[in-house]
């Protein structure tokens, strides 16, 4: 069962409570607005909001509890890549710009050269999580291996035990097994590219002097689901995703453990709260301010998301819910932003 199957799932049935809850009448503001002498004012709009692949489940589910309580407004949600995203947010074609990652200095420069200045709000963090076939050999890899396999310098390499020599020379393994590699991943357009070089590659490729890239050949795809099917279906699959697109994947996909330089650590919840996992990243939305005051839906939409019930989204879609202090913060932030 392809994965957005099961979002549309939690979706429908969080609506369902979403519902319910407008039923019974709460008068905190996520139904409405209240005004100064007490009265309730529907809100009404509607919203744009593109970006991140990774944070798009998020955000949908937040857009369908939102609308329920909200039948006035409408939400487009959808996630053709962060990079993407932050051209159509900085050009004022977005309300809110999803992100798997932090936006970069250019595109601030973007944004400030159209009169926009950015809201960063943390919303959850993710394990990016390598993935390929259940039948696979292999447990655990280190960074070298990574970078064996999907570096610049891997071009050209077409089966897994053809990368053994520069794992060797990266510090990585050379015990990969005599298959094919088929390696389905993000492109450019994605902060989940991005945030795998950093992460992972970077200081490799740094230290050999080559071009902050992936491999030339690998098959790009901007549908995670895509990318999860090569892994499950294809018996030298390979790739990366979000954590939840993995999770949600179930035992169709092997999800490998990584060794940044202190010991094999598997993706969970656990182990990115606790800060052992190597390849963790934080996801946020970016608010434009300017629209805050000519869009009427936007801040409410904004403080649902940030909302108990709004905020649960993120475990609902299977990443993993920030620490208390870190979600004050971005509360505040927030507030402070919007006040």
């Amino acid at each position: 069962m392809r994965i957005r199957r099961k979002w549309l799932t939690i979706l429908a049935a969080l609506a369902a409570l979403s519902l319910v809850a407008a039923a019974c009448g709460d008068d905190d503001g996520d139904g409405g607005t209240t005004g100064a002498t007490g009265e309730t004012t529907e809100v009404t709009g509607s919203l744009n909001v593109s970006g991140s692949s990774t944070v798009e489940p998020i955000t949908s589910l937040v857009a369908e509890q939102f609308q329920g309580l909200n039948p006035g407004v409408t939400v487009a949600v959808d996630g053709p890549g962060t990079s993407d995203g932050f051209e159509l947010f900085c050009n004022g074609e977005t309300d809110i710009s999803d992100a798997s990652r932090a936006i970069d200095e250019e595109e601030v420069t973007a944004c400030s050269e159209n009169g926009i200045e950015p809201i960063e709000i943390e919303v959850g963090l993710d394990a990016l999580t390598v993935v390929g076939n259940p039948a696979s050999p292999i447990e655990c890899m280190a960074f070298g291996d990574l970078y064996a396999l999907f570096g610049p310098e891997s071009e050209g390499i077409d089966t897994w035990n053809g990368a053994d020599s520069l794992a060797t020379e990266v510090g990585g393994t050379d015990g990969f097994p005599d298959q094919s590699l088929t390696i389905v991943a993000p492109g450019e357009e994605s902060g989940t590219y991005g945030s795998f070089i950093e992460i992972a590659l970077q200081d490799i490729i740094e230290e050999r002097g080559q071009e902050e890239a992936l491999r030339a050949d690998y098959q790009i795809s901007a549908d995670d689901n895509v990318i999860v099917d090569n892994a499950a279906g294809t018996e030298g699959g390979l790739g990366f995703v979000g954590f939840s697109f993995a999770i949600n994947a179930g035992d169709s996909v092997k999800l490998y453990s990584i060794d940044g330089g202190e010991g094999c650590v598997d993706p969970s919840e656990e182990n990115v709260i606790n800060g052992t996992y190597p390849i963790s990243r934080s996801l946020y939305i970016y608010v434009n301010p300017n629209k805050i005051a000519e869009n009427p839906a936007l801040a409410p939409f904004v403080d649902y998301y940030l909302s108990d019930e709004g905020i649960a989204s993120v475990t609902a879609v299977q990443y993993v819910a920030l620490p208390a202090d870190r979600l004050e913060a971005a509360r505040a932030a927030w507030e402070s932003a919007s006040a």
